[in-house]
């Protein structure tokens, strides 16, 4: 007992000679919260880099912030649209795929139509063949909408953007509704409150530079037939569109003329396409039902914006009517040879494609790792700094007066600053 009091009352003098050169039991309480907050932080860094780790990769779990991140809207314009190929079923080996060519939409001239589907009533809607543009900058195709509450169909106009940097093939073929425009650029009356009416609204032909499209508006009825037909031309500069009922007008004043009340009678016209001597020329055919043989009510020319209706002849004059856009249509199949060799080198492709994901997948791995590792060498400097900085202000407090204190840590920080930088240089 003796000599164990002997050595405590050793130690306890050794301490007021020497002051906390003595290493004593840690008790400072400060210093264990330190160590605890710094525990704790690299748990949370461990944490997050082994949350890094999986969200590469999402699976579903996540939180709401990370899912909204996820889920942010994407421009719908800037979607990529890959070229549509025939799905190959898991038992057979060859289905043949198809090939397309680009031909003159408005040939011969004045025969575009809308074509109804057997689906188009259970789905009550049908996107119809597309015109494409010249110029190849976009593809106008009208939405048929059929509403089974009065039998009665209306339609819209739309425009799709064609996609760049591809040929013009592929332009058409990667042409898809999610690029269209929200807004159509015309429209028929949406009143459904006739029965078993229609209105539709097909396009022609577009001008040569692209800038007019012609196109024709039908109202009719499923039990009684086409009721008029009515031209249009819409503006893609301006953004408005032109009515050419002028010229209906003016075919029903010239035979009112000659005697014929063509509103006592069945008669329409049929938009040919743009002149090819003057792209600003709509030229307009017109018949009359009055037996089995239509009675010919003349060719007639209008202006774009409706103006200036004139009668060109009564008879078959030779006109040339210009045929600038183009649809897409199916051109037999791709031979089997080249469709089994697409295939070889798709499957190369593939392989390549999975070996480099799994490289880069593992560099990434590499660099996280890397990452977190030279962020808990850091944490772990800066807490090392921070307790020898806790240690140096106590020894201070503890031998210097309050005043003299924030001096002596200054000059010791300084000092401190120099030797780092001396250290440094010898590095160098």
């Amino acid at each position: 007992m003796i000599p164990a009091l002997i050595a405590i009352a050793a130690a306890f003098c050794a301490f007021i000679q020497w002051g906390d050169q003595v290493a004593l039991p840690d008790k400072d309480v400060n210093k264990k919260e330190a160590k605890y907050v710094h525990q704790v932080e690299k748990q949370e860094e461990k944490e997050k880099y082994e949350k890094q780790k999986t969200v590469r990769h999402p699976a579903g779990y996540m939180t709401v912030a990370e899912y909204e991140q996820l889920s942010m809207p994407k421009d719908r314009m800037e979607m990529e649209v890959e070229i549509p190929k025939t799905p190959t079923p898991y038992d057979m080996v060859y289905v043949p795929q198809p090939k397309y060519k680009l031909v003159r939409f408005n040939n011969p001239p004045g025969s575009p139509e809308l074509t109804i589907t057997n689906t188009f009533y259970r789905n009550r809607q049908q996107n119809s063949q597309g015109i494409v543009s010249p110029d190849f900058k976009m593809l106008v195709y009208p939405a048929v909408y059929y509403y089974p509450n009065s039998g009665s169909t209306a339609c819209d106009l739309f425009v799709i953007r064609l996609e760049k940097a591809k040929t013009n093939l592929d332009k058409v073929l990667t042409a898809n509704t999610i690029h269209r425009f929200s807004e159509p650029i015309m429209s028929t009356d949406k009143d459904n409150d006739n029965y078993y009416t229609f209105r539709t609204i097909t396009p022609v032909d577009f001008s040569k530079d692209s800038n007019y499209l012609l196109a024709k508006e039908k109202i009719g009825n499923e039990k009684d037939g086409i009721w008029k037909t009515t031209p249009y031309v819409y503006d893609f500069e301006n953004k408005t569109s032109y009515s050419l009922q002028d010229v209906r007008d003016s075919i029903e004043y010239y035979w009112r003329g000659k005697g014929l009340n063509l509103n006592d009678k069945r008669w329409d016209v049929y938009p040919l396409g743009f002149s090819q001597k003057d792209e600003n020329i709509i030229i307009v055919n017109a018949l009359a039902y009055t037996g089995d043989v239509p009675v010919r009510l003349g060719v007639w020319s209008v202006g774009v914006k409706g103006e200036n209706p004139k009668l060109i002849s009564l008879g078959n004059p030779n006109i040339a009517i210009s045929m600038n856009g183009l649809k897409l249509v199916k051109d037999g199949v791709v031979a089997k040879t080249i469709t089994e060799q697409e295939e070889k080198q798709l499957k190369k492709v593939e392989k390549a494609h999975a070996k480099q994901q799994r490289k880069e997948d593992k560099a990434e791995l590499k660099e996280l790792k890397k990452s977190y590792k030279a962020r808990i060498k850091e944490m772990n400097a800066e807490f090392r700094e921070s307790q020898k900085d806790y240690n140096m202000r106590k020894r201070i407090n503890a031998t210097t007066s309050e005043n003299d204190a924030l001096e002596k840590y200054r000059q010791l920080k300084e000092e401190q600053a120099i030797k780092k930088q001396q250290q440094l240089e010898r590095q160098k």
